[in-house]
């Protein structure tokens, strides 16, 4: 099992009717920013796990899980379907918490990463600092396919409500991991042991469950607008660092559909930004390569 180096604490918060659940490493430190960090579409806080024992200094981090994973739940009905301004909402809550009127450093990877580059240009004055961690954002939409969109919508939580959509069970924890290494040939055994357990719980028969809620792989029934991304983009006013992996994952989802030339002419709009690549990497590159990572980071975070 990976031996963890610097301990997390497990803090909840009440946030816009959820029961948020944070990981917190360190301590407040007035003399620096917190560094907040946000993940991506299921997975979990706990993830950043790998980078956070690379870092060579400690300081004060926070990490979420967004509403609807890992061991964030709502505190009223359940819901059956997410909103993506809803994230931006949250984290502009969770950070009145955290920082008041400070700005923070921000890393956000995948889902997590557009969203912490989205909130970045809309609200500029509170983010030091802006780290994208293959926070692609999705292909342009077509206002002829609103019609279909919505009715997928109402079909799938139909479909939700009868009880036929789910998320995968596993018999174990180890088939838990071998889930995680099988979508990630690159993370090891000790690893993903630990992190199963992280991803994934006992559901009291026997099965373990993913730490997710089903209606998140509800359609968005909102179309997906370049035009209005980019209007935000070139509003960040923080230096930005964009980081993708050596594998193309844009290539592997997309097929041509949606390309990483697409996704750096977008970033271009970004006023201060910064590129780097993580070799021998694919998605998860927080997994893959976490101490690369960590120098990416910390060397860009330390910057006058």
């Amino acid at each position: 099992m990976y031996q963890v180096k610097r301990e997390s604490r497990s803090e909840f918060l009440s946030l816009r009717g959820w029961n948020y659940h944070l990981r917190v490493w360190g301590l407040p430190d007035p003399a620096r920013p917190p560094l907040v960090l946000v993940h991506g579409w299921m997975d979990v806080a706990a993830s950043w796990q790998f980078v956070v024992d690379a870092l060579r200094e400690d300081r004060w981090i926070v990490a979420p899980d967004w509403r609807g994973f890992g061991l964030t739940r709502p505190e009223g009905p359940p819901v059956d379907s997410y909103w993506f301004p809803d994230y931006l909402a949250d984290l502009d809550a969770l950070l009145d918490h955290v920082a008041g009127t400070r700005p923070v450093d921000l890393v956000g990877h995948s889902m997590g990463g557009h969203i912490a580059t989205q909130y970045a240009g809309v609200r500029p004055q509170r983010v030091r600092r802006l780290v994208n961690l293959e926070g692609f954002g999705m292909p342009q939409s077509r206002a002829s396919q609103a019609p279909g969109r919505l009715a997928q919508w109402l079909d799938e939580i139909a479909a939700l409500r009868r009880g036929e959509s789910d998320l995968k069970d596993y018999d174990s924890p180890q088939g838990v991991s071998r889930r995680l290494r099988k979508t990630n040939p690159r993370l090891d055994e000790h690893k993903a042991d630990w992190l199963a357990r992280q991803w994934a719980e006992p559901d009291g028969t026997g099965r373990w469950r993913i730490r997710g809620d089903a209606a998140h792989k509800v359609i968005n029934p909102i179309l997906f607008r370049v035009d209005e991304t980019l209007e935000v983009l070139q509003r960040i006013e923080a230096p930005s660092l964009v980081v993708v992996a050596s594998d193309d994952s844009l290539g592997q989802w997309w097929k041509g559909k949606y390309t990483l030339e697409e996704f750096h002419q977008r970033m271009d709009r970004v006023p201060h930004l910064e590129r780097a690549t993580v070799n021998d990497a694919g998605h998860m590159l927080h997994h893959d390569q976490p101490e690369a990572l960590a120098r990416l980071m910390e060397d860009f975070l330390a910057q006058a």
